[in-house]
């Protein structure tokens, strides 16, 4: 959007900002979703290239179809224990996994995480 079009529409009301803060996650909620999001797209992949379907891949860690297409999708219901699985069955080293959440990148942080750090700031007040 062209900078002129966006001054019109904040004069209007309207607001912009990241997913991130309409939704009010934390940057580690954020992290972790974008975890999720890169196993599944890597649990993806890998079924591809071995020629798997989600019924095949569901007996080799004995879970179902439907759950298989969720890890795909990064949903949130699913593990990560269960998403680390399916990627050991598929033969993913322990440092592949690794460097697989470390690839993840999350949202520029809006310092809002609630983690250790703030709550460590909050208690020395």
């Amino acid at each position: 959007m062209d900078e002129e079009t966006q001054r019109r529409l904040e004069a209007a009301g309207w607001r912009f900002g990241t997913v991130q803060e309409f939704l009010g996650l934390t940057d580690e909620a954020a992290a972790i979703i974008e975890i999720h999001l890169e196993l599944g797209d890597a649990l993806r992949e890998r079924r591809l290239a071995k020629d798997l379907t989600q019924a095949q891949l569901a007996r080799r860690i004995g879970s179902s179809q439907s759950r298989v297409a969720k890890m795909e999708r990064g949903s949130p219901s699913v593990s990560l224990d269960l998403l680390f699985r399916g990627l050991l069955a598929l033969g993913a080293t322990p440092q592949e996994i690794g460097a697989i959440v470390a690839s993840a990148v999350p949202p520029k942080p809006l310092g809002r995480g609630g983690g250790a750090d703030e709550e460590s700031a909050a208690a020395a007040d």
